[in-house]
């Protein structure tokens, strides 16, 4: 299986887990896109759930499909959050926010019982890093922010800011910039995770520290599930 294939067959797997009444989370992101479009096909078939997105794009694509949606104003606690992964660590440690949804995936995921990552077998990793790691900032004082980024995680000189196809910076649902860091190794990710949560100015940053109890990989060789030690 090619990684489209293998991005599948995890997320045909994670629908297993789903049961008609659950309240879900979906994720964002071309593995996430995955489940939501299988999903669809079976609310299509009289599947019952309901279920709040991540990112608009999510939300789009579950509303083509008839997926009812709310919010976690509404139901704010969750049943079970399928998302994907840029990085996945052997004790679930996950690097998310390529696809610029952190924040709001973060906070589904916290919401939820449970949460399910799916990926190909290429986001399976020995430490997280080699992924750049992204950071949600406030635009407003982004050099004052940066500056204590590099003096909490060590990466002077690593940070870049994300742009856009225009060449203007990135902005996320929620209004704010990305900041990646490439760090190369992140020996210690929950001393990261809570030495960032500290900098005045970043809204979020994409370290899943004991967030995922589950992960399905798709590989050539077929569909294998890890759990949390």
């Amino acid at each position: 299986m090619d990684a489209e294939a293998q991005k599948r067959a995890a997320a045909a797997r994670a629908l297993e887990f789903v049961r008609t009444g659950m309240r879900l989370g979906l994720g964002t992101g071309s593995t996430a896109r995955h489940f939501v479009d299988l999903l669809g096909e079976r609310v299509r078939g009289g599947l019952n759930v309901v279920a709040v997105p991540t990112s608009q794009a999510t939300k789009a694509d579950a509303e083509r499909w008839g997926i009812a949606l709310t919010t976690l104003d509404d139901t704010p606690e969750l049943d079970l959050t399928v998302d994907g992964a840029d990085e996945i660590a052997p004790d679930l440690s996950l690097i998310k926010g390529g696809g610029g949804a952190l924040l709001r995936e973060k906070i589904v995921a916290a919401a939820s019982a449970r949460m399910v990552v799916i990926a190909d077998e290429s986001k399976m990793v020995g430490a997280l890093g080699r992924f750049p790691l992204p950071i949600e900032v406030a635009p407003f004082g982004l050099k004052a922010t940066e500056r204590a980024i590099e003096r909490a995680i060590g990466a002077a000189g690593k940070l870049s800011l994300r742009r856009g196809r225009d060449g203007h910076a990135f902005v996320t649902d929620g209004g704010h910039w990305i900041v990646d860091a490439a760090l190369g190794r992140i020996d210690d990710p929950r001393a990261m995770a809570h030495a960032l949560a500290g900098v005045p100015g970043v809204m979020e940053h994409g370290l899943f520290v004991g967030l995922a109890q589950m992960a399905i990989v798709g590989s050539p060789n077929g569909v294998r599930i890890v759990e949390r030690p």
